[in-house]
């Protein structure tokens, strides 16, 4: 196991979180956030990024599953942001287009320590529920993570009609965004890669 690893436990009102996060792993999981859709899109999150992931939530899905999602954005933000530690070496900055049939989404960011979000889902309205998966928890899980992870993300899905391919293009463009920006470049060797010496 490398030193970029981290696990975090958040206990709420209502939920209960557990991750663990391997930034420089092989893309394995094991996912039981209690809504199928979400397991799935966390599940393939790990594997297009590569990192190993682990997510274990008890919440209060029988209200809804806003502060289960909510929750788990939060909680993954924090082990990145403790896993990725002083970001020494990173290449820091990462950009993807990323298609899935009719749809194309791009997901651009910066490991910056500025949390920032701009979330544009495109013209077409999105079907309100897939499976138990609210769809508008998408932008609530990715602002939850850019905000502990302190990152600025830049999310569009360009076009697409169905929220299934849209939400999946969105999730596996972000895996690979941050996969390109944490690899470690090795011209950089141990700097930060900011003028200022500290992101």
């Amino acid at each position: 196991m490398s030193t970029r690893h981290a696990e975090i436990h958040r206990t709420t009102a209502e939920t209960d979180v557990l991750v663990s996060m391997e930034l420089d792993g092989s893309g394995t999981s094991h996912i039981d956030t209690g809504i199928g859709f979400f397991d799935h899109m966390l599940t393939l999150f790990a594997a297009h990024a590569r990192v190993d992931l682990s997510v274990t939530c008890h919440g209060d899905i029988e209200v809804d599953g806003h502060h289960t999602v909510e929750d788990i954005g939060i909680s993954i933000g924090d082990a990145f942001r403790t896993a990725i530690g002083d970001k020494r070496g990173i290449s820091r900055y990462g950009t993807f287009f990323l298609p899935m049939d009719e749809t194309l989404a791009m997901v651009s960011l910066d490991i910056s320590g500025r949390p920032f979000l701009c979330y544009d889902p495109g013209t077409e309205p999105m079907t309100p529920m897939i499976g138990t998966y609210d769809t508008e928890l998408t932008e609530e899980f990715l602002r939850a993570f850019s905000t502990h992870a302190g990152i600025t993300l830049h999310v569009k899905i360009l076009y697409g009609k169905n929220s299934h391919h849209r939400i999946e293009a969105v999730f596996k463009a972000f895996a690979h965004a941050l996969r390109i920006a944490i690899e470690k470049d090795a011209r950089a060797g141990d700097a930060i890669p900011s003028t200022k010496g500290l992101l």
